[in-house]
């Protein structure tokens, strides 16, 4: 009878779709990121740029018609083979669905990730749920995952912020074809 009950909920759970951002969703993904704490809210000008601009590099997830998940990303100009991973967002409606994980693996088989080996994020001490789905990411990926003071409380933040750990997580070949 559990597993009757488990396969009826998981076929009415609504279905959700991950593509590639627009500027017409910039506002709804600034909305989300304010609902998801203790994510560092951008102005919604910043949010739009992402979607724009960094469209390869950052997803967008709905369902039915609402904005649920947000990734933001980029290859950095200096070290094109590296993601960094700015932003995972899960609206409180798409929690416990793994949404999180579907959209970095989402990212990391994107033509724009082709010749990325390493993903790199930055994860404060006490963000327990970030660092539960890059170790999640990591493991799944059979790839070691590194952190290291990067940007520090008092030398980067004027105390105002914690400081972010550096966290890198090291594939043994390029993300799309681990992915």
């Amino acid at each position: 009878m559990t597993l009757m009950t488990n396969n009826i909920s998981a076929m009415t759970r609504p279905k959700i779709k991950l593509r590639k951002p627009t500027p017409e969703d910039g506002a709804e993904v600034w909305k989300l990121i304010s609902e998801c704490k203790p994510l560092d809210e951008n102005s919604m000008y910043c949010n739009l740029i992402q979607c724009e601009h960094f469209a390869d590099t950052c997803v967008l997830a709905e369902m039915d018609g609402d904005v649920v998940g947000w990734v933001s990303g980029h290859v950095p100009p200096s070290d094109p083979s590296t993601v960094f991973v700015w932003q995972v967002a899960v609206s409180p409606k798409a929690r416990g669905t793994g949404l999180g994980l579907k959209m970095l693996n989402e990212l990391v088989a994107r033509d724009a990730c082709e010749d990325v080996d390493d993903l790199q994020t930055t994860i404060t001490s006490d963000n327990d749920a970030s660092w539960a789905l890059f170790r999640k990411f990591a493991r799944r990926m059979g790839a070691p995952l590194g952190s290291a003071p990067h940007f520090k409380h008092d030398e980067h933040f004027d105390g105002a912020h914690d400081t972010e750990y550096m966290v890198t997580i090291r594939m043994a070949e390029p993300l799309r074809k681990a992915a």
